[in-house]
């Protein structure tokens, strides 16, 4: 598989590195790498990205483009959003081709789960 003009890297902001990188290794198994006090990298096994030291936070409702994370078990996924502190902000819907959850991580930034049924 080529990856060119592919998406290759995703950049996220976060106020307090030691709070999102507890939550997202918690809940889906990431690995972070810290470049110093302004950025912290991430790797979740088939893709990489980073939190950027900000105040701010992505959401759709500020116009962000929304990440979408996928599941084999939807309702696990949402428990552990939930028990490592994430926040729903979209139950779980169906939509042609599966269902989802919209939840904010402990910076305030929206990400979606989907799962096929």
């Amino acid at each position: 598989m080529t990856t060119n003009l592919k998406i290759n890297y995703i950049e996220l902001p976060a106020a307090d590195f030691e709070s999102i990188e507890t939550f997202y290794e918690t809940v889906f198994g990431w690995q972070f790498t810290s470049y110093g006090p302004q950025y912290h990298a991430f790797n979740d096994g088939a893709m990489e990205g980073g939190f950027y030291k900000s105040d701010q936070h992505s959401s759709t409702d500020n116009g962000a483009a929304l990440v979408v994370l996928y599941a084999d078990d939807l309702e696990a996924a949402r428990d552990k959003v939930l028990a490592a502190g994430g926040k729903l902000c979209k139950e779980i819907f169906s939509f042609p081709g599966g269902r989802r959850f919209q939840f904010t991580d402990p910076n305030g930034n929206e990400l979606a789960v989907w799962a096929h049924t």
